[in-house]
Order: C-alpha cells, then sequence, then structure tokens
C-alpha cells in the first residue's frame, strides 16, 4: 500500500506543488524555476513547493537543482539513483509531493507553467483534474505530430478507458487523485491512462504547445514506440483478440489451400506452383510470428509485474538546506515513501 507521500497532516500542506520531471536538463532548470515560481507566486503567494526530480542525469542537472535548494526554500530536490525513465520519474515526483493539488509538468518548458492560474481556477469550481489538451505543436516536426496524433486516435479506439485525445501528462490534479494514482502497483506506468481510469470530473483546457526553451528532445523514435506499446498493453486486451481473429484467417485459408491441392490430385493433376507455395507458406508463418510477438508482449509484462521490484530507487531527497539519505528498503512495491527505495 502506497502511503501518502508527505506524511504530513493535511493542514501542513502547501496548496500546491509543481512536479517535474529532468533529464539532462541543465539548459532549462534555472529558466524553468523562474517562470514556475513567478507563475505560483501570483496564484497562492508563497504557499507552494516545486519538485525537481533528477532521473539519472549526466549533466550539471543535480548540481543546479542541489543549488535552488539551499536558495529557495519552496524547491524539494528528488535524485533517482540511475535513469530509470520519465514516468518512473514522474511517480517519484508524485510521491514527494505534498500539496493539496500537484501541477505535473515538463521542465523543457514545452508546456506553460503560467496556465497554472486558470487551472486552480477551473478546479476551484468542482473538477478532480485539469488536463491540457494541444492545439497547437509548435517546435515539433511533421512526422512527429502526425504519429502522435494517429496513436492516441488508435488508443482511444483500442481502449476500455476514455483517454483523451491530444494530451500529455501537463494537467492540475487534486490530493486525492495523487494518492489513488500513487496506490496502484503496475510496473509499467502510462500516467494520463491511470488518471483517466480513475475517473471522477476531469476537464480539459486548450494551450497552444511551445518549442522546447533549450536541450533536445528525451524522446527518439524507439522510445516513442516503446511508449506507444506499454500504452497499448496497459489498457486493451484488443491486440490480443486480433491474434485469435489472425489465427482463425490463417487457418481458414490454410485448409483452403489444402482442399485445393487435394482436388488437384485427386483429378490426376500434379500440383504445381512452387512459388505460390512457399508465398503462402511464408505469409503463415509471418502472421504466427505477429501472433507470438502479440502474445510475447503480454506474457512479458506478467513476468515482469510478479518480480514485485520497487519501481524505482530515490538516492537523495533535499529540502530547504537539508539532506536527506536513502537506506531503507520497502516491503512491497510500490509502497515506498519518498526518502526510500520503491
Amino acid at each position: 500500500m502506497i502511503h501518502s507521500s508527505s506524511g504530513c497532516a493535511a493542514g501542513d500542506r502547501p496548496r500546491v506543488s509543481i512536479v517535474a520531471p529532468c533529464f539532462n536538463e541543465d539548459e532549462t532548470i534555472g529558466e524553468f524555476h523562474r517562470r514556475a515560481r513567478a507563475a505560483a507566486v501570483a496564484v497562492v503567494a508563497e504557499d507552494f513547493e516545486i519538485v525537481l526530480v533528477d532521473d539519472g542525469s549526466t549533466d550539471r542537472s543535480w548540481q543546479l537543482i542541489s543549488e535552488l535548494t539551499v536558495r529557495d526554500p519552496q524547491v524539494v530536490g528528488v535524485r533517482l539513483r540511475r535513469n530509470y525513465g520519465h514516468q518512473m520519474a514522474v511517480m517519484a515526483g508524485l510521491q514527494a509531493a505534498r500539496g493539496e493539488r500537484v501541477l505535473l509538468i515538463d521542465a523543457d518548458l514545452q508546456d506553460p507553467p503560467e496556465l497554472l492560474a486558470a487551472m486552480m481556477e477551473l478546479m476551484d469550481g468542482g473538477p478532480e483534474v485539469v488536463y491540457g489538451k494541444r492545439v497547437e505543436r509548435a517546435g515539433e516536426t511533421l512526422f512527429k505530430r502526425a504519429t502522435a496524433a494517429v496513436f492516441y486516435r488508435i488508443l482511444r479506439t483500442l481502449s476500455s478507458v476514455d483517454i483523451p485525445v491530444d494530451s500529455g501528462d501537463f494537467r492540475l490534479m487534486n490530493r486525492r487523485v495523487v494518492d489513488i494514482l500513487l496506490s496502484m502497483p503496475e510496473q509499467h506506468r502510462f500516467t494520463r491512462g491511470l488518471v483517466s481510469w480513475i475517473g471522477g470530473s476531469q476537464v480539459a483546457i486548450s494551450y497552444a504547445r511551445d518549442p522546447r526553451f533549450a536541450g533536445e528532445t528525451k524522446y527518439p523514435l524507439s522510445k516513442m514506440a516503446r511508449f506507444a506499446i506499454d500504452a497499448l498493453t496497459s489498457f486493451s486486451i484488443k491486440p490480443l483478440r486480433l491474434a485469435t481473429w489472425l489465427g482463425f484467417l490463417s487457418a481458414f485459408f490454410a485448409f483452403g489451400l489444402m482442399a485445393y491441392s487435394s482436388v488437384r490430385w485427386a483429378i490426376g493433376e500434379v500440383v504445381d506452383g512452387w512459388t505460390s507455395l512457399i508465398m503462402a507458406v511464408a505469409a503463415f508463418a509471418a502472421v504466427q510470428l505477429i501472433v507470438l510477438g502479440i502474445l510475447g508482449e503480454y506474457v512479458g509484462r506478467l513476468v515482469l509485474e510478479s518480480k514485485r521490484r520497487p519501481l524505482f530507487i530515490v538516492d537523495t531527497v533535499l529540502r530547504a538546506t537539508s539532506l536527506q539519505a536513502i537506506t531503507e528498503a520497502p516491503d512491497a512495491p510500490p509502497a515506498a515513501d519518498v526518502g526510500q527505495p520503491r
């Protein structure tokens, strides 16, 4: 069971936590902190915190985060022991966040922190989640925009959960949703899908996505493909049904080919056409490999889930000028408080 990350009484919570995963973002951290802090001060004065999660960066990201925790008491630094991936860094940040509301945002400034005011106002009206819906995607290639549009629509079609299209992890959530999200023990996390699965009142706010402030994208094509597979296998079993139908279709054609060959043999004609035979065998083999691949993805997920390893291990937590080292292991993943490995 995951506990609330803060371990503090409700009255001690800041009004909002801003959570930003960082991986090799030393060129953006300073500007992100400036803009995020200004956006929070404009809405809640000093009643906020900014949680920066270093996901195993190899540049100066952790050094800059450490310096910010000394200069700014609102900054919390969380350092993971290695690069666990964006979704795990998101969970580490949510685990560390103590706020009554939590804004999840990337540190690359493609999503504007200044939208916090409008999101807070919308949440005051009753919704538990306010998520950003991208109406423009500046600075992204036509290929990336096209593949993203196709992916979200395919996912929405195949999934049993209504996952909004053209939305990412950029969202404001109340404490109840965050605690429910942290209680989910899944190893393969697709945060926006999990939040949709939780249900409740969730509303969109449209915005234009900016280009990266600096640096390069951390989602190359290979990671995007892996992310898409994780999303599909997490929220749909329809690929398994597709494998079943492909199997039936292959069997139908195989029986048809067998019947055709038997009739030709019975009437004394030589069954010629080795080329067509090889093509048929190759086609059936391809279908079998596709089916095995689909089954393998689901079986692989079951194996990884059964291991019950921690989702990630936190190395260091910095709050203001204090340092907290991590030494204790949790009883069962992913139930560790921040300050402990999960």
